[in-house]
């Protein structure tokens, strides 16, 4: 990530729950949306493969009320802090047996934005007191997304 990108990402954070977050918490928070993006393309993939066709139409995104809520939310959030540039460049994946719509394509860095609040709000749960997430929280947080996508 861009030393540009990291002032947005701290106030982004700082925004989405009241959380100071630094470099490190940066590095944590990009392996993090690489790996549930990955996770949903594999569904998505496998929806698309199911109704026969070789191309993941956004339809196919396991996009659940909870994380299209959260997409609403950073979409606000985003008027104010300007990341979709950024979450352009995060929202990548490894290659899959299929191939990914334009239209999808263009809907991940939103996707994207909805993990990073979900996130965000996450930390915020499991201690509403936390001010900057350590180590131990960043684990249960990403634990716990772990087992709802």
């Amino acid at each position: 990530m861009s030393v540009m990108g990291v002032p947005k990402f701290e106030r982004f954070f700082r925004l989405a729950a009241g959380l100071d977050v630094d470099k490190e918490d940066l590095k944590r928070y990009s392996d993090f949306v690489g790996e549930k993006l990955y996770d949903l393309l594999v569904v998505a993939q496998a929806n698309a493969q199911a109704n026969g066709r070789d191309v993941i139409q956004p339809s196919d995104l396991p996009v659940t009320k909870g994380l299209q809520e959260r997409i609403h939310e950073f979409r606000r959030l985003d008027e104010e802090v300007d990341l979709q540039p950024i979450l352009v460049q995060l929202a990548t994946w490894p290659p899959l047996d299929v191939t990914v719509s334009e239209e999808t394509e263009s809907r991940l860095p939103a996707v994207v934005g909805g993990l990073s609040v979900a996130l965000a709000r996450t930390f915020r749960i499991l201690d509403p007191d936390l001010k900057n997430p350590q180590t131990t929280q960043w684990d249960r947080s990403s634990d716990l997304m772990s087992l709802l996508l």
